[in-house]
């Protein structure tokens, strides 16, 4: 993979016709593109009927089964994207643009090396060649019987082992003696700026009066390197708030001089990127609503998307901002945010007269901004309708406030936890093991003795993709009393695509991560949010599908909802970023891209 990052894009086209010349014969000799369509989708037909033919050649009969597999996946996925339905769809045809280079052996100046790679790893593919297996001989312990392969097979299962175990000493925790210590330090520097002592860092009152939302406070207590300056004065001239608690500044490194707080930073500082697409969408009256949550929301305050279980939203604020929010676009600061109860009280009445939801999931903004007394009112209201068996509380304030679990808000969270007859549990976000400290250790044993659930789900942006990095989070969390729980893909936001991973990488992150981890810890599911719709699984073909690969070599894919089984529902057409200009990220980050050179193997 590093090769073709370092090659020119002639030298990656010449690698594309090596892949498969069979292929390129048919581009570069058909007449027309519905002759080449038609002999290309013959081509493919007979490959896929050779694979597991008995009567197939001798190179087939020599390929092994995995490989036949892949094979087969990637014919499937080239027969899609030929399609003249989905060329009409997505408005351009990547068979007739390879075709044109075939014949014209030259590339347009519009034309990725993203495009063109796709192709190399399709066609290899098609072609037996994908380099997945080829270097692997049949474990030894297959050919053996009894104790012999059981203690064969003990070396390959300490191998993967090992190599996890290996990335994981690249990462940090929060829990780190180093760590634990310069976080000390800086947290002192935050009080003498504030004039402060530890019996205000220790109130959550006093952060949410200290929230930081200014350039000048944040240059005067970490240093900030030049692009951040950039975004946050961008942040500051188009109105696009950001908040940031005492308490998450103190997870920074306060010199900017390491890695371990990147992916902290992003989180909570806003980038070029984000800004100027930020304000051009605003500008050009493109809808923020990624989840066209208007489309779903019956009376105001509550989103409903499933039969049992919706959403009811009683604050349009959080002590701190996260940047990639799915609801930046209706976030307001704490200072401009106001209490509606009589707009919730119609909601709740609205939950009551609906005998089909049984559960309750109340989120914001952050509803844990809310005193004790308001929280205490609102969850007894909705605790005392009778079909209600479960309150779900979504915050994020275990990670950026954990101050605000004070006893008192446990007393009141415990009223409304009756085993056997109604739940209330907790669902967080987590993104990142550094995020993982003492203080949140102290808040979540509090909140375990109450007998209390918690669950995380995890956005899957690029500052958590790296190899093993998501596990470290997985396991940690997990020895923390947090249960993983959803793995979100990155909404498709113009203004998020500094965070964006591709669909393949969670698919990658999944199978060859993930699954060497014991079950308990790797209980969260991958998925897509279909605007309008809900989550689709991000494991099965059924859910979706690559239907083209766009000029700069993004993928489209096809999202079939959830309820695809039940009614007939429109699906939803994604594009996605682009694998090759992921890979040259990571590479630029001194990343081993080779590590993930399976990525494109999943679709």
């Amino acid at each position: 993979m590093k090769e073709l990052i370092t090659a020119t894009k002639d030298e990656v086209v010449k690698v594309l016709w090596e892949s498969n010349p069979q292929i390129y014969r048919i581009l570069r000799r058909s007449e027309d593109l519905h002759i080449t369509r038609n002999k290309l989708s013959r081509y493919l037909s007979n490959v896929d009927a050779a694979l597991f033919s008995v009567y197939s050649n001798r190179y087939f009969k020599n390929m092994n089964i995995l490989e036949k597999k892949n094979a087969r996946d990637c014919i499937k996925v080239l027969k899609t994207i030929i399609r003249t339905e989905n060329e009409k769809q997505v408005r351009f045809s990547a068979l007739k643009m390879l075709s044109r280079m075939a014949k014209e052996g030259r590339v347009s100046r519009n034309i990725s090396k993203g495009f063109i790679c796709e192709f190399i790893f399709l066609l290899r593919g098609i072609n037996g060649r994908s380099g997945l297996y080829t270097a692997n001989e049949v474990p030894s312990f297959i050919k053996l019987k009894g104790k012999d392969a059981a203690l064969e097979r003990m070396k390959f299962l300490d191998d993967y082992a090992s190599r996890m175990e290996q990335f994981f000493e690249k990462y940090r925790t929060g829990l780190d003696t180093d760590l634990i210590h310069h976080r000390s330090m800086l947290h002192k520097r935050i009080m003498e700026h504030f004039g402060a002592d530890e019996g205000d860092w220790s109130d959550y009152h006093w952060h949410l009066k200290q929230v930081i939302s200014d350039i000048r406070t944040l240059q005067s207590i970490v240093k900030l390197d030049q692009d951040e300056q950039k975004g946050l004065k961008l942040a500051d001239k188009y109105h696009i708030p950001y908040q940031i608690t005492p308490y998450y500044l103190s997870l920074f490194d306060s010199q900017n001089l390491s890695q371990f707080d990147r992916s902290i930073r992003a989180q909570v500082l806003p980038s070029v990127n984000y800004c100027r697409n930020f304000y051009e969408s605003k500008q050009k009256g493109i809808s923020m609503d990624f989840m066209e949550e208007e489309s779903t929301s019956p009376i105001e305050g509550i989103t409903r998307r499933y039969p049992r279980v919706l959403i009811l939203k009683p604050y349009k604020s959080c002590p701190q901002i996260c940047v990639y929010c799915q609801r930046n676009w209706e976030l307001e600061t704490i200072e401009e945010s106001e209490i509606t109860r009589d707009m919730i009280t119609k909601s709740i009445d609205w939950i009551a007269d609906n005998p089909h939801i049984s559960e309750v999931l109340v989120t914001g903004g952050d509803p844990l901004t809310l005193n004790d007394s308001y929280l205490d009112w609102l969850l007894g209201k909705i605790s005392n309708i009778e079909h209600v068996d479960r309150i779900r509380i979504g915050t994020r304030t275990l990670v950026t406030l954990p101050y605000r679990f004070t006893e008192n808000l446990l007393d009141v969270f415990s009223k409304y936890h009756r085993l056997g007859e109604q739940e209330l549990c907790l669902v967080t976000h987590f993104q990142h093991p550094t995020e993982i400290t003492p203080d949140t250790i102290e808040v979540l044993s509090r909140i375990k003795r109450r007998g209390i659930n918690i669950y995380n789900q995890q956005v899957f942006t690029y500052y958590n993709s790296k190899k093993f990095e998501t596990c470290l989070l997985r396991k940690t969390m997990k020895k923390s009393g947090i249960d993983p729980y959803y793995t979100f893909n990155t909404k498709g936001k113009d203004e998020t695509i500094d965070y964006r991973v591709p669909i393949s990488r969670i698919e990658q992150e999944r199978k060859e991560e993930a699954r060497l981890l014991p079950g308990l810890e790797r209980t969260d599911e991958p998925v897509f949010n279909v605007p309008g719709l809900g989550k689709s699984h991000l494991r099965a073909w059924q859910d979706h599908e690559v239907i083209m690969i766009l000029p700069n070599g993004r993928r489209v894919y096809r999202f079939y909802p959830w309820e695809s089984n039940l009614e007939l529902v429109d699906p939803y057409n994604y594009v996605d970023v682009s694998i090759y200009d992921y890979l040259e990220r990571l590479y630029q980050d001194d990343e081993d891209v080779d590590e993930y050179k399976t990525i494109w193997y999943y679709f």
